[in-house]
């Protein structure tokens, strides 16, 4: 199995890749971060420049293509890579991605299907943020909460608005800081209103947008990886999100 870990990972936030090594190995699974693995292209297509972007998803098939597995850490990369690949990349390219793509899982989309034999156990509250790439690109609602209530002794609040944008989107939050915060700031009051002491989601860059807001409006609602989350709640973890949030 290879884990494609996102350019988040490689530059700001490498402790959702590390926690899904770990978690991805408790199911037996031999796990390679291949070295050779880049950007899935999905900030350049944002960005409105898809001939680099194609570049990249080719470089990406080539890289993971001989792999029996492929389990990213982000829902947006894994949405970017099942619906932009098969329909950016032409000629010889399209077979190899649509075989590639079949083998391509989220995180929790192969640990609902795979992961049903890990021992989890931690006590606290959480609240599950959807983000926007995993749950509207990918169509992906149903399996973080499966996997979420494997959990022994975590509960899980639902949010009045879960399924709607913490305000990052991609290049968002840079074009329109201004409504990018206030939807951020929105997302955060009402996490909090559910009682949980953290916000867990697929994404550790809308994690990484939540926790910055959070810390400068004060906001007592920590961020927390669903990867992160699991490899605390295996049986050498902390055993409680106290715990985890004192580390």
């Amino acid at each position: 199995m290879a884990l494609f870990t996102s350019c988040a990972a490689d530059l700001v936030a490498p402790g959702p890749a590390l926690a899904a090594a770990r978690v991805l190995a408790a199911t037996g699974a031999e796990v390679t971060v291949p070295r050779a693995q880049t950007c899935c292209g999905q900030v350049a297509l944002n960005s409105g420049h898809p001939a680099p972007a194609t570049r990249l998803m080719r470089h990406w098939v080539a890289t993971f293509e001989g792999y029996d597995a492929v389990v990213a850490v982000s829902g947006s990369c894994a949405a970017t890579v099942h619906h932009r690949f098969p329909r950016l990349l032409t000629g010889r390219w399209r077979p190899r991605a649509a075989d590639v793509v079949e083998r391509t899982w989220e995180f929790t989309q192969y640990l609902a299907q795979y992961g049903g034999g890990l021992d989890l156990a931690l006590t606290g509250d959480v609240t599950w943020h959807d983000a926007c790439h995993m749950l509207r690109s990918l169509g992906e609602r149903a399996a973080p909460r499966e996997v979420l209530g494997r959990v022994r002794g975590l509960r899980l609040h639902e949010a009045a608005d879960r399924e709607v944008c913490c305000g990052f989107g991609g290049t968002f939050a840079l074009t329109y800081p201004e409504v990018s915060c206030a939807m951020a700031d929105r997302k955060l009051a009402d996490g909090a209103a559910t009682g949980a002491t953290h916000v867990v989601s697929s994404d550790a860059t809308c994690l990484l947008h939540l926790a910055g807001r959070a810390e400068r409006r004060a906001v007592r609602l920590r961020t927390l990886h669903v990867a992160e989350l699991l490899a605390a709640a295996l049986p050498d973890g902390p055993g409680s999100l106290a715990e985890v949030a004192a580390a």
